[in-house]
């Protein structure tokens, strides 16, 4: 009744997702569920062995007889079954990682076989995340990502087979992400697991022909508003330049002619002086703007006779 009942443990909790290791090969490596739980085939029956002890390096974790189990160290969170050997460990942590040597001893209390166990724990993957990115060329890349999950594994699947070397442009199918083709569609699945879980991701394929036209909309739009932008900027400068012309040109100055008057030789002895004839300088106003100040300036004739 007992080895049923452990028996029927085992198989709940597997089919619950807990993890089953055989121990019974020297150097075995095993591997539990951080929190979650492993059952350990440590020998095929313990009542038929007089003496066995389970140990880490540091400390005994199991002994017992064929008859009973003298020590447990982790009693409160394990369950030790006799008739098929085999130990139950719920709640792993990190801590239960390491070496474990399984001893076995005949009736005269001496060795008769010794081997190893190493057991590994590993965060479960809990969750996967597709995130797709159309390219220019129209070609898409796939990155997968997972929650949680120590060493995480990756692999995908096309409508429930294989990426094929035609559909891809680059990544492997085992790797976190790919880049698929143009005219690449359907139903796509990235895998993720390490040794103690596995989960998925899906998507539906779309191509990215719908996404290339909108980028080119927005980009014919941008291109649009920059020229707009700098058409109104040059009209501005241009408005601006011809307004300060106008203020530099409120007055227009005017050079009258100059002339030197040459009179009639006189008698030597008499020194005649110069006479010089000045015309009229003068600005001449343009129509006053509002708000503007204008200088009158006239100069009158000046005359010098010699």
């Amino acid at each position: 009744m007992e080895a049923v009942l452990g028996l029927l443990v085992m198989s709940l909790l597997v089919s619950q997702g807990e993890t089953l290791c055989d121990g019974r090969k020297n150097r075995t490596l095993c591997y539990g569920a951080l929190g979650g739980t492993v059952v350990l085939q440590l020998m095929d029956n313990a009542s038929e062995i007089p003496r066995y002890e389970w140990k880490n390096e540091t400390t005994v974790i199991l002994k017992g007889t064929n008859s009973s189990v003298i020590t447990n160290h982790i009693e409160e969170r394990s369950l030790f079954t006799l008739s098929n050997g085999t130990l139950m460990i719920n709640n792993l942590n990190r801590k239960d990682s390491g070496i474990y040597t399984l001893k076995l001893f005949d009736k005269d209390l001496r060795i008769s076989e010794e081997r190893t166990l190493n057991l590994s724990i590993q965060a479960p993957v809990t969750s996967v995340q597709l995130t797709p990115e159309c390219l220019f060329e129209g070609e898409k890349r796939i990155s997968c990502s997972a929650g949680g999950g120590d060493s995480p594994q990756f692999s995908w699947t096309l409508d429930g087979r294989r990426l094929t070397e035609e559909e891809l442009v680059s990544g492997a199918d085992e790797t976190n992400s790919v880049t698929l083709k143009l005219n690449v569609s359907g139903q796509l699945v990235c895998w993720v697991h390490n040794n103690v879980s596995n989960a998925s991701g899906t998507m539906e394929l779309d191509t990215c022909g719908d996404y290339l036209s909108i980028l080119a909309g927005v980009l014919a739009t941008l291109v649009i508003l920059i020229v707009v932008a700098l058409l109104i900027i040059y009209f501005l400068k241009k408005k601006q330049h011809n307004k300060t012309k106008e203020e530099d040109d409120g007055h227009e100055l005017t050079y009258a002619d100059v002339r030197i008057v040459q009179q009639q030789r006189r008698p030597v002895g008499h020194r005649p002086e110069p006479e010089v004839e000045y015309g009229q300088v003068k600005f001449s106003e343009r129509p006053r703007q509002p708000g503007a100040r204008t200088d009158d300036c006239v100069y009158s004739e000046v005359r010098k006779a010699r």
